[in-house]
C-alpha cells in the first residue's frame, strides 16, 4: 500500500505521524519499503525462519570482509533484492591478461597447490594417469550441487561396474553418466579442446542428454527465455545477444594465459550468460576443469562443496556482478581437491614413454580391431604396425596394443570411441 492508502483507512492518523511509524517498521525489518517518491509502496515483509543450520553458508569456509557483504546481500529475502538484467559492461570491462579476478599471489598459490610435477609433459597426460579417480570424484561432486542423491559408492559402482542404485531416479543415474561422458571428451582432447563453440557445444550436449524436455536443445544456444530460481536476475533474452556474448566470452577465454584464470573466469562467465535452456552451471564447471587438464594440474573436483556456498556465490555473480564469494570459495575448493589428488598422485607410476609416444596410434588400432569383428586381431595389429611405426619400435608397440585389447572393459570404451554394442560383438564373435 502507498501513504495515500494507508490515511484513508486510518482517517484520524495524522501523516508525519504515519510516516515516523512505517520509517520505524522499516528499520526494524517488519516492513518492506519498495520504490521512492510517491511511488513508495509498503509491504509486510515475510516472516522468515532463522535459517536451519544445513542452510547456512558454511562457517569453516574462510570470507573476505568483500565476500562477506556479498553474502549478506544475497540472503536477504528476495523480495528486497534489486531486480537486474544481463550487465554487458561486466565482460566488456574485462581485458585478458590485463584484467586480474585472480591477483598473482593467489594465482601463485594456486598453482603451488596444484603443481603435479608433470607440466612440460603433453596436455593432458596427468588427467589420463588419474582418469578412472577424476570420472568419479568430479561426476559425483558436481552432481551433487544439483541435488542428485547418489553417494560417492553408488557413483563409482555406476561408473566401474555400471550397476544404477536402488531407489535412485532415473534422471539421477543418467546425469552422473552425463558427466563421465563429458569428463571423458575433456580427457581425450585435451591437446584439442579449447575455448570455442565446438567444444563447448559438445560439452553441454553430453552433460545434457536424456535431460532436457526439449531433445533439440542438447548442445545448441537456447531460444527463449529463462528464469532463476530464487533470485531477481533475469539474463538476456534474445537469442542473437546470446551467440554475440558468448562468442566473446570464448574469445575472451581463449587469449588468457593463466590457467587458472582462465578457468575461474568462464566458471564466472558461462553461468551469467545462461547460453543453454538448462545444464548451464555443470557445463561451466567442467569448462572450468580444461585449463587445468591441459596444463597438467590437479582438477577441481568440487569435493565437499556445500551447495548452499555454491549456490550463493553464483548468486552474487548473477545479482551484483561480484566475484569476490565465488573466488574465495574457488580457492577453499581447490585446496581441497590438490589434497587428495597430490595423495594420489604418490602412488602414480611414471608415464611409459613410449605408449606416450603412440597413445593416439594405440586408440586408434584399438578402434578398428573392435570394429571389424570378423576379421583376425592380431592381422590387424601386425598389418597397422609395420605400416606406421620405425623398425626398430615395433615388438614394444605391438605388445602395448595387445596389452591394451586385453584390458578393454566397458569403463573405457570411449577412450577408444567404441560404442558398448560393438564391444560386445566384438566379444561375442571372439568367443569372449
Amino acid at each position: 500500500m502507498g501513504i495515500a492508502d494507508i490515511l484513508e483507512r486510518h482517517p484520524t492518523l495524522a501523516r508525519r505521524t504515519a510516516q515516523r511509524w512505517l520509517s520505524e517498521l522499516v528499520a526494524e525489518g517488519l516492513v518492506v519499503a519498495i520504490g521512492s517518491g510517491r511511488a513508495r509502496r509498503y509491504t509486510a515483509a515475510v516472516t522468515v525462519a532463522a535459517p536451519r543450520e544445513e542452510d547456512r553458508f558454511p562457517p569453516y569456509i574462510p570470507l573476505s570482509a568483500d565476500s562477506e557483504d556479498v553474502l549478506a546481500y544475497v540472503d536477504q529475502p528476495l523480495e528486497t533484492r534489486k531486480p537486474v538484467g544481463y550487465q554487458r559492461d561486466f565482460l566488456d570491462s574485462y581485458r585478458p591478461n590485463q584484467t586480474w579476478y585472480l591477483p598473482e599471489p593467489l594465482r601463485r598459490q594456486l598453482r603451488k597447490m596444484g603443481d603435479t610435477g608433470q607440466s612440460r609433459l603433453p596436455a593432458g597426460t596427468y588427467g589420463r594417469a588419474i582418469l578412472n579417480r577424476l570420472l568419479i570424484d568430479l561426476s559425483w561432486a558436481s552432481s551433487s550441487l544439483e541435488g542428485n542423491t547418489y553417494s560417492r559408492l553408488d557413483t563409482r559402482v555406476l561408473i566401474e561396474r555400471g550397476r544404477v542404485a536402488q531407489g535412485k531416479a532415473a534422471m539421477e543415474t543418467q546425469m552422473i553418466l552425463n558427466h563421465k561422458a563429458a569428463i571423458e571428451l575433456l580427457v581425450d582432447n585435451a591437446d584439442t579442446a579449447g575455448f570455442n563453440r565446438y567444444t563447448l557445444l559438445n560439452l553441454h550436449s553430453a552433460l545434457a542428454e536424456n535431460l532436457l524436455p526439449n531433445p533439440a536443445d542438447e548442445g545448441r544456444l537456447r531460444l527463449h527465455t529463462v528464469e532463476i530460481g530464487k533470485s531477481v536476475y533475469r539474463p538476456l533474452a534474445v537469442p542473437a545477444q546470446i551467440g554475440e556474448v558468448l562468442d566473446l566470452i570464448l574469445d575472451k577465454a581463449s587469449r588468457i594465459e593463466d590457467p587458472f584464470e582462465q578457468s575461474f573466469f568462464v566458471m564466472v562467465h558461462l553461468p551469467y550468460l545462461q547460453p543453454f535452456a538448462d545444464v548451464n552451471k555443470r557445463t561451466s564447471r567442467l569448462a572450468a576443469n580444461l585449463p587445468l587438464i591441459r596444463a597438467n594440474l590437479c582438477p577441481l573436483t568440487f569435493l565437499d562443496v556445500p551447495e548452499q556456498a555454491y549456490s550463493r556465490a553464483v548468486l552474487g555473480i548473477y545479482e551484483l556482478t561480484r566475484i569476490e564469494l565465488m573466488r574465495d570459495l574457488y580457492l577453499w575448493a581447490y585446496e581441497r581437491s590438490t589434497h587428495e589428488y597430490l595423495a594420489v598422485k604418490q602412488d602414480l607410476a611414471e608415464p611409459d614413454p613410449l605408449r606416450l609416444t603412440w597413445r593416439d596410434f594405440i586408440k586408434e588400432t584399438i578402434h578398428t580391431v573392435v570394429t571389424q569383428p570378423d576379421l583376425e586381431p592380431l592381422s590387424i595389429i601386425q598389418e597397422s604396425v609395420a605400416k606406421r611405426i620405425p623398425e626398430g619400435e615395433r615388438d614394444n608397440v605391438q605388445a602395448l596394443v595387445v596389452e591394451e585389447l586385453r584390458r578393454l572393459h566397458e569403463g573405457v570404451l570411449a577412450r577408444y570411441r567404441l560404442k558398448p554394442s560393438q564391444f560386445s560383438a566384438w566379444r561375442a564373435r571372439h568367443g569372449l
